[in-house]
């Protein structure tokens, strides 16, 4: 359990990588390992909501996973309707506000409904935005904004005054404030991709624990490690301490 006096992140972002290697080191098929990280899901988003934590985001299928095996692309949407149907009740009970980073379009039409569903019964929850990237790519989130500023900006909608301020209104969900931590699980230490505009002055925490096996203690040490950072946003030391 996290101490009360630790500082608690706003916004935490996880990576959740690990899944096949956990599989693999117990001679599972690799759907298992993404059987247990959806255990893993259910366990932390309740863990962090519990925490404190306002906004939770999770890199749950990429625009790159599409070029994985068929027959394992199929299980990971099957996964994802399966977490829908189970955890929309407990979504929306609980205080939690569903949303979604990522081009849904390519998604199923039966697993957009249940989205679109959940996202519209959730809307007023307050108590932790969970914001789950599907189908999503940082660059193309970049790509997608750019195109849609640039468009506005031709057809005399936005003044060019205006373009620095407003492009983050182009990105998805445009209210999810940058994430202060970011959590890798597996050992892997990149970003992969994963919400480089909001990632600009996050702190990394990188862990070796593969994400099925990832528990709240594991969530803990995360959480104690960013209160021993010094986050300076381009300020020195002294000019931190002095504030």
């Amino acid at each position: 359990m996290v101490k009360k006096t630790l500082k608690i992140p706003l916004h935490v972002g996880i990576i959740m990588d690990g899944n096949g290697r956990w599989a693999k080191k117990r001679l599972l098929p690799r759907v298992m390992g993404h059987r247990e990280g959806v255990k893993t899901v259910k366990r932390i988003v309740e863990h962090a909501a519990n925490m404190g934590i306002k906004y939770l985001s999770l890199f749950a299928f990429s625009t790159e996973n599409w070029f994985r095996p068929e027959e394992e692309v199929s299980t990971l949407m099957g996964l994802l309707d399966e977490y829908l149907d189970s955890e929309m009740r407990n979504i929306v009970e609980k205080g939690i506000s569903l949303r979604v980073s990522g081009d849904i379009s390519k998604l199923r039409e039966a697993t957009k409904t249940k989205l679109m569903d959940i996202i519209e019964a959730s809307k007023n929850n307050r108590r932790m935005v969970l914001n789950l990237a599907l189908n999503y790519g940082g660059r193309d989130e970049l790509l997608k904004a750019a195109s849609d500023l640039a468009r506005d900006f031709a057809s005399g909608k936005i003044a060019e005054s205006e373009l620095g301020l407003l492009f983050k209104n182009y990105l998805y969900n445009p209210d999810v404030p940058d994430i202060d931590l970011l959590i890798r699980t597996s050992g892997e230490i990149r970003i992969s991709n994963f919400m480089l505009w909001r990632l600009a002055y996050s702190e990394l925490y990188f862990t070796k624990v593969l994400w099925p096996d990832f528990s709240e203690k594991d969530f803990d040490e995360a959480i104690e490690d960013y209160n021993r950072r010094i986050r300076r946003f381009g300020k020195t030391d002294e000019q931190i301490l002095n504030q």
